[in-house]
């Protein structure tokens, strides 16, 4: 089981790095109003696409997980 664990840590630890990497950039993008074209937005309000949500979750879910098997 402490495999199993180990896995989930880093697989949501990447997957959190990544996704607030996507969210930044879309931000930065809307911020210097250009088009960024990883496709998660496309102009519009970066707080509003999917790349936030996702990122939100995925932090989310890594707390969850630390809090877990600290407990």
């Amino acid at each position: 089981m402490n495999n199993l664990m180990i896995i989930q840590f880093a697989v949501l630890t990447v997957g959190t790095i990544f996704a607030w990497s996507n969210f930044f950039k879309e931000f930065i993008a809307w911020r210097n109003k250009k088009m960024c074209t990883d496709g998660c937005g496309g102009g519009v309000n970066p707080f509003k696409t999917p790349c936030f949500y996702g990122a939100l979750f995925f932090a989310t879910a890594l707390v969850l997980h630390y809090l877990i098997t600290q407990g």
